[in-house]
């Protein structure tokens, strides 16, 4: 391959990865107008994921872990599929009943970042990545990505198996 696959291959990684990585923040510590662990735990828990802060940090480590592999070029498909177990979840929980397009709320945005962390593992990171620095030329093959792939659906699909119905609060009468 020559240095411009590599090149652009690495600004895709950083461009998908860091966009993970800034989601993640938002929800471990609040940042780039996130709710932090507290608030979107809270919104975890109106969707049954209870102990909501857990599910919070679980998804923001997703994110954000996942996120800066991918920006990395580290460990081949272990960023996509941290990353994209989060946004099956998230497509399945909170935007399919919105709709496709993200101008409702729709599953558009979540969709696109999984394939594209995917098409990313498939590609390969490129020789600008720690993957080529360090040797690990074999993360990245074809079927390293589509075990990550079913990583990603058992681990999406497990995830939403956690979760409990929502408790009714009685009215008062």
């Amino acid at each position: 391959m020559d240095i411009s696959h590599d090149v652009g291959m690495l600004a895709v990684r950083l461009g998908i990865g860091l966009i993970f990585a800034a989601h993640g923040v938002q929800k471990l510590f609040g940042w780039f107008g996130g709710y932090g662990l507290k608030g979107t735990g809270g919104f975890f828990e109106g969707f049954g994921f209870r102990p909501g802060a857990l599910f919070a940090a679980l998804a923001g480590i997703g994110e954000a872990g996942g996120g800066l592999l991918i920006a990395l070029g580290f460990l081949g498909p272990v960023g996509a599929t941290l990353a994209g177990a989060t946004m099956l979840v998230a497509i399945l929980t909170v935007h399919l009943h919105k709709g496709f397009f993200a101008s409702s709320g729709g599953y558009e945005m979540p969709l696109a970042y999984a394939i594209a962390g995917f098409a990313i593992a498939f590609a390969g990171p490129g020789t600008l990545s720690l993957d080529y620095a360090f040797g690990l030329q074999g993360w990245d093959g074809a079927l390293a990505a589509w075990i990550g792939v079913a990583f990603a659906l058992v681990g999406g699909l497990g995830t939403l198996a956690l979760r409990r119905p929502v408790p009714q609060v009685a009215a008062k009468s």
